[in-house]
């Protein structure tokens, strides 16, 4: 809705009010020009100087011509204060953002006892929708009721309190009925935490009866002291239940909770039609139900798994951009979709209706340097890390286990030196005993190695005893000691592993369990042979899915190694596919079959019945034959073919587990972390306001993503706007102070503002004959909520949820008389009270207002809770044909609403 249409209903109300008013007065017979008295006998007041702003003079004999220029001027004035209150609004909101999205860390506990630091935010997020982001949305209405008091020397005024209950009518019904409008075809919006809905649409319905109350029940006429007080204390009452409902404490903690097991095998509690809680199912069983969890992890783990879901996505759609673009256009869909509080709706709406440019332009520019400062800040990392593990100097075993046959003779151990080499150094070495014995498997050594300045690397000899006796595998050890200049680091233990070589040999995985990230790309598993290295051995693998499946997580492969003649090791390639998953924990297995001897030929000689010759035969043959004999009549031959035949070892079937990348998780605790949106509308420096306030932005964005060129509108608007823009640049940025100085400059700006804008509208009433109550609920009202017309608007359409849209609708409404009505008239009843008068109030129009808007409130909230219905689905959205007809009847309540105030004002309706 442009301003100048939205201007135009007004234009029309404006003249009608114009022609009930003077009708009114002919029909008194009252002129209202040559009415002198303060107040008028058709109920309106004389006009007369403002707490700022003095009256237009002259005042009496004014002809009918200049009463529609001065009230053309006035109206033009008060559109324009309008637009001063809705720029130094938007400050005010933006400082109340960067208050309430302050964040801090946090170790909490997992239900499956690891412990994890996620960052949360400070502040309660219905604390702060009901008291800072209430404060700043409502701020106007409130500090006009507060000036009317203290300008009108503590008496009662109409405008203040006509404002709050206008402004309350027009929020509830035209703006969410223009949220229920915007939702685009086939969606629909719920609100997600009902139960604090239904404590602040209480609250706010409450806050309207007590006024209708005070005002006609307990002391008609007059507002005692402990009436004021007490409508201020439900503002923290408010509050309280409110954060209450959202925490559950209290008779929450033992309400039923029902949960159910979606198709994904996920545990959800259901609330209110809402999956509020989702947790994952771990194999073995839970770990753990929803209380088990805190607030922290789970919101953590709600954006996590948006980031995560987003960014497959991203990869389906756009194949082939790299990993570092995919995850800049995840981070900044995750700014854009993550969850935004009113203010920041408010402060984007503001800054599109003015020209300043759109917020969600900053968000790309956001996104783009939050990942080269991810990227930046783990590499760092990498590279402390590194620079931690080699600082001074350090000496150790490279490697740190060596395999050799039994056959070899000697071998060379090496030893190095690293970090600061400038210096000179020793260390010790010396064998130990295992399974295998120095002097009869091994010659034992000890002795010192000598490094010189600038060297790095030692190396000495160690000598095997080769036998004909065949024996299982053995080991020994070299142990690093008694370092001088220098520092022992690991491995200062090397492991040596002698082979038998008069043995086939015992086939077997390495290990039997394997961890490894999705990132490795291919991962060699090695498959070892120990008891022998004797001949050649072809060993047949395959493997087999879990809860991995083939063609996802991992490549399917089948086929044999074959192990030479004296190899003792050989690598099964494994290809991981990159799925880029957080957390992610699946299993694959790979077995392995009985080995064989192959291709090598062993010579042994055979009788023949007619003559002997000699045949070379493989071993597997011959240890065949030699199976198939008694055991007496079995040649040596057979005897060592047997021994020597080549077997399968404990461990055949090797496990795998793939989990998420380090990078990668890294990547997405760092960026999850800095998804909050909200921080781009502070500002950090005077220049930064300044230049702001004299750019002219178009808010919008052409086919490739770069920002138009502003249209002659934008122009015009910011030609308009560029005085209040320049004049609230000076108000502190939002980064000093942590936002509180900021806060305390615009809500003071809003003051002056507020009080201008009272008397204007006051002169504006008086001058055409209109009553303050009727300027206040018509068009103060309407002027001050404008603004949030568009931020409800613009929530309903990005939000995925209607509590930025609608929840805080209700909580707002309720604030306003609790403040805005118990801080006003408290100061005025303790200022009589002291004085030793009493604070007098005619209940009249304000009395009427209040019950009307009580009535179609409650039937407001009756409709938004019947469409929740499966039907429908949601308070905002569903079908088109029921959008339109929820969306009048809530307009037509809102008529209902100012046509009945406006008749009761002017007598032609019998009011209280």
């Amino acid at each position: 809705m442009k301003p100048s249409v939205a201007g135009l209903p007004l234009l029309l109300l404006l003249l009608a009010l114009f022609c009930l008013s003077a009708a009114h007065g002919v029909e008194n017979g009252v002129s209202s020009a040559n009415v002198t008295s303060p107040r008028r006998s058709d109920g309106t007041h004389e006009c007369i100087d403002g707490l700022v702003m003095p009256a237009w003079r002259p005042i009496q004999n004014i002809t009918v011509g200049d009463k529609v220029l001065r009230g053309f001027v006035y109206f033009s004035i008060m559109l324009y204060l309008f637009i001063g209150v809705s720029i130094i609004s938007d400050r005010f909101m933006a400082a109340i953002e960067v208050i309430t999205s302050q964040e801090k860390e946090v170790r909490v506990k997992k239900p499956n006892g690891d412990t994890q630091i996620v960052v949360v935010r400070v502040w309660n997020e219905t604390v702060a929708n009901l008291t800072l982001m209430a404060l700043g949305s409502s701020a106007p209405e409130i500090l006009l009721s507060i000036i009317e008091i203290v300008a009108k020397n503590f008496k009662a005024g109409d405008l203040g309190p006509g404002t709050i209950v206008g402004s309350a009518a027009y929020n509830l019904f035209v703006i969410i009925a223009i949220c229920v409008l915007v939702i685009p075809k086939g969606e629909v919006r719920k609100i997600k935490h009902l139960r604090v809905f239904f404590v602040t649409a209480t609250w706010s319905v409450f806050a309207y009866v007590w006024l209708y109350l005070i005002l006609a029940v307990f002391s008609p006429g007059e507002l005692e002291v402990w009436e004021g007080l007490l409508t201020f204390t439900f503002f923290p009452m408010t509050v309280c239940t409110a954060w209450v409902a959202d925490r559950r404490l209290f008779i929450y903690k033992y309400l039923n909770k029902k949960y159910r097991i979606n198709k994904r095998g996920v545990v959800v509690q259901v609330e209110g039609g809402d999956n509020s809680v989702e947790m994952e199912l771990k194999n073995d069983g839970m770990k753990g139900l929803e209380e088990e969890m805190s607030d922290e992890v789970k919101d953590f783990e709600q954006h996590r798994k948006e980031y995560i879901t987003t960014l497959k996505e991203l990869r389906k759609q756009y194949p082939q951009n790299d990993l570092d673009s995919i995850e800049c256009m995840a981070h900044e869909l995750l700014l854009n979709k993550g969850p935004k509080s009113r203010a920041f709706y408010r402060v984007q709406a503001t800054r599109k209706m003015m020209g300043s440019g759109n917020i969600m332009r900053k968000i790309s520019e956001r996104a783009q340097s939050d990942l080269s400062e991810v990227k930046a800040e783990l590499q760092k990392q990498d590279i402390d890390e590194e620079l931690a593990e080699t600082g001074g100097s350090h000496v150790h075993f490279e490697p740190g286990h060596y395999t050799v046959m039994e056959n070899c003779g000697e071998f060379e151990v090496r030893v190095v030196r690293t970090g600061e080499t400038e210096e000179a150094c020793s260390v010790d070495f010396h064998t130990e005993d295992g399974t295998a014995e120095d002097g009869s498997d091994y010659i034992g050594k000890k002795g010192t190695l000598t490094f010189e300045p600038g060297e790095t690397e030692k190396r000495f000899t160690l000598e095997v005893i080769d036998d004909d006796v065949f024996e299982e595998d053995e080991h020994f050890y070299i142990r690093l000691s008694d370092a001088r200049g220098v520092t022992l680091a690991s491995p200062s233990l090397a492991t040596v592993m002698i082979l038998d070589d008069d043995h086939g040999g015992v086939f077997a995985f390495a290990e039997r369990d394997h961890e490894l990230v999705e990132s490795v790309g291919t991962y060699d598993l090695r498959v070892v042979r120990y008891s022998g290295a004797r001949g050649r051995v072809a060993l047949p693998y395959w493997t087999e899915d879990g809860t991995a499946k083939q063609g996802h997580q991992y490549e399917a492969i089948k086929g044999e190694i074959v192990f030479e003649n004296n190899e003792v090791e050989k690598f099964i390639p494994l290809r991981i596919i990159e799925e880029d998953s957080y957390e992610k924990d699946v299993l694959f297995y790979v077995n392995l079959g009985d080995p064989q001897m192959v291709g090598e030929m062993f010579e042994v000689y055979l009788p023949s019945p007619k003559r002997k010759f000699s045949v070379r035969l493989p071993p597997a043959t011959l240890a065949t034959i030699a199976e198939s004999k008694h055991p007496d009549k079995r040649t040596e031959e057979e005897k060592v073919a047997l021994l020597g035949k080549p077997k399968s070892g404990d461990v055949m079937r090797a496990q795998m587990r793939v989990k998420e990348s380090k990078e990668f998780k890294n990547t997405v605790d760092k960026l999850v972390q800095r998804a909050n949106a909200s921080i781009l509308i502070g500002t950090s420096s005077w220049k930064e306001q300044f230049v702001e306030a004299l750019t002219v932005s178009s808010g919008e964005e052409d086919e490739d993503g770069e920002p138009k060129k502003p249209s002659c509108f934008d122009y015009f608007l910011h030609i308009l706007t560029v005085f209040w823009k320049v004049i609230f640049a000076f108000v502190p940025p939002t980064d000093i102070a942590g936002g509180y100085l900021c806060f305390v400059v615009s809500i003071l700006s809003i003051g002056v503002v507020t009080a201008i804008i009272g008397d204007v509208a006051s002169h504006f009433g008086c001058t055409l004959g209109i009553k303050d109550s009727v300027t206040a609920i018509v068009f103060v009202a309407l002027g001050t909520s404008i603004p949030d017309t568009f931020a409800s608007k613009v929530a309903a359409i990005q939000d995925k949820y209607a509590d930025a849209s609608v929840g805080n609708v209700t909580g707002s409404n309720a604030v306003n008389v609790f403040l805005g009505i118990g801080i006003a008239w408290s100061i005025a009843a303790i200022y009589h009270n002291a004085h030793g008068n009493k604070f007098l109030i005619d209940p009249g129009n304000l009395a009427f207002s209040v019950t009307i808007f009580c009535s179609e409130a409650m039937v407001t909230i009756c409709i938004l809770l019947l469409r929740r219905h499966k039907s429908i689905g949601g308070e905002l959205g569903g079908d088109v044909t029921l959008k339109y007809i929820t969306a009048a009847f809530m307009f037509g309540l809102w008529l209902i609403y100012l046509i009945l105030s406006t008749l009761e004002a002017y007598d032609y309706i019998e009011g209280f």
